[in-house]
């Protein structure tokens, strides 16, 4: 294992005012989004809807990262360049989304574990070689009035660390992404009780599994009100109780931490972080790992049509500086309004 490279790695990543693009949508996923603005999923589409995220000028001031697809890896931008190559050229590290996806968790089918730690090893060394330095694996837990079970969060706690354990071996900054998904109707208490207990098996299973706390990134949930909740918490409650979650199990030794927006809405992940930044020094650096609180605007903005392009670009970047001043806790809500 090369300590020093995961280390340097994980620290780039991190690096102040800039986090991380989540453009590692599935196939099945992107086809959903692009059906949204009525552009048929084909490679060629896809291709052009990641090359104009990518090409969009100055958003390296704000991204340090980009989650790729595994298609998206081997894909190249319009001038011929391979996307990994065009994204190291502007000092953004390349990575790469493994996991397989989350499937029906035998013995509690109403439960998701996360497949595709078969074949892994290979698979890394092929990323590796075509660019990626750092990876993510998304574990998935639910929150209802049984769940989640002790053995959900086991099972996916184990793989997580596992597929960490992997990545370092390749010398690639493993992301772990831990979720609690926010769809359901719990309270933000039962958000904060689930997550302590996600978080707590998760560390477990990183110590055992030998994974170089240094050299990794950590992608939680924020501790949020489920959608269907009729209290929802204001920004300044979410942020409290998050961090307060997260000192209590996240070591000092983890250099970021990178969250996933969840589904909230744009401006509402941006003013969560910003509030957080805002509370002071942490143990560790926080950022984001952001895709729909980026790309939705440019998304909506772009439509499939190339005359589009340069308005896409725009609201993209809008996105990433306005994420970008969250990350440094300088985000307020009048920059949502600027051009």
């Amino acid at each position: 294992m090369q300590h020093q490279v995961l280390i340097n790695t994980a620290r780039s990543l991190m690096a102040p005012g800039k986090g991380i693009l989540a453009a590692d949508e599935s196939t099945g996923t992107i086809k959903k989004r692009l059906d949204s603005i009525g552009v048929e999923s084909t490679e060629q589409n896809r291709q052009a809807y990641r090359n104009l995220l990518f090409t969009t000028a100055g958003a390296e001031e704000f991204i340090s990262g980009v989650i790729l697809f595994e298609e998206t890896l081997f894909q190249k931008a319009d001038d011929g360049t391979p996307f990994p190559d065009l994204l190291t050229d502007k000092g953004i590290i390349p990575g790469i989304k493994v996991d397989m996806g989350a499937k029906p968790l035998a013995g509690s089918p109403e439960e998701k574990v996360t497949e595709g730690l078969d074949g892994l090893r290979e698979r890394l060394s092929d990323y590796a070689a075509a660019g990626a330095r750092f990876a993510k694996w998304r574990g998935v837990i639910d929150i209802a009035e049984d769940r989640p079970t002790d053995y959900c969060i086991h099972v996916n706690a184990h793989a997580l660390a596992r597929y960490a354990a992997l990545c370092q071996e390749a010398g690639i900054v493993p992301i772990v992404e831990p979720e609690v998904l926010m769809d359901g109707a719990n309270s933000i208490e039962r958000c904060e009780q689930v997550t302590d207990a996600v978080l707590d098996a998760v560390f477990t299973e990183l110590k055992r599994q030998n994974v170089l706390l240094e050299g990794m990134l950590l992608k939680p949930n924020m501790v949020i009100s489920g959608k269907q909740c009729p209290q929802q918490a204001g920004v300044e409650e979410v942020a409290r109780a998050t961090l307060r979650c997260l000192n209590r199990r996240v070591p000092a030794a983890v250099p970021g931490i990178v969250f996933l927006s969840g589904g909230q809405s744009d401006e509402l992940a941006t003013a969560h972080l910003d509030a957080m930044n805002r509370m002071g020094p942490q143990p560790w650096a926080l950022s984001f790992s952001y895709g729909r609180a980026l790309q939705a605007p440019a998304l909506q903005a772009w439509r499939g049509q190339a005359d589009n392009v340069p308005a896409a670009q725009q609201a993209f970047l809008k996105r990433a500086r306005n994420n970008g001043a969250a990350a440094r806790g300088e985000y307020n809500a009048d920059m949502e309004s600027a051009a």
